[in-house]
């Protein structure tokens, strides 16, 4: 048969194929540990199976970073990341970055900023900022910028964006603050 392979699927024997894993990881300060495909996306379990909808499917292919969570600190498309690969990983989502029923730094500062019109990108976009600084403190206006130019924002709120990462470093700086 000229090397073809020939899949005969029978009642049953497709779940077969696709064998669910126990994947155990922290997510949002917390040990989960949930039984699922690990190949499906990371966006889809945080959505569809734990309920945080805070992470956006914007094109699925990473490109938009709406779905922006941080995996180990680093900001993570996770519309493209297996949820097989967080396994032992620390996971942050949107709905975990504010603390004692207070905003984040990040958060407050695209709340007094205004930096949204439809929001729908917000939160990959807070996620990534939060990265940025939370890897490199002294992170300068231009470094965070530079992690923004990777996130699509549809509206077009880009100079609120800028506005906020203004706010949140002069916070930073006049409380010597690690955000």
């Amino acid at each position: 048969m000229n090397g073809s392979l020939l899949l005969c699927v029978t009642p049953g024997s497709l779940s077969e194929l696709f064998m669910d894993t126990e994947i155990s990881f922290m997510l949002n300060g917390r040990s989960r540990t949930i039984t699922t495909d690990p190949n499906r996306p990371l966006l889809e379990v945080l959505r569809e199976d734990l309920q945080l909808t805070g992470s956006k499917f914007g094109c699925g292919e990473g490109q938009c970073r709406a779905c922006t969570v941080m995996i180990n600190g680093q900001s993570t498309p996770s519309c493209i990341t297996p949820v097989g690969d967080v396994g032992e990983q620390s996971v942050l989502t949107i709905e975990g970055l504010a603390t004692d029923g207070k905003l984040h730094p990040v958060q407050q500062a695209f709340l007094d900023e205004g930096a949204f019109q439809c929001g729908y990108c917000t939160a990959g976009m807070i996620m990534g900022v939060t990265a940025v600084i939370k890897n490199n403190p002294k992170a300068t206006e231009a470094e965070v910028l530079s992690e923004l130019e990777r996130h699509i924002c549809r509206c077009c709120s880009y100079a609120g964006y800028r506005k906020a990462v203004r706010r949140v470093l002069a916070v930073a700086q006049a409380e010597k603050a690690r955000i």
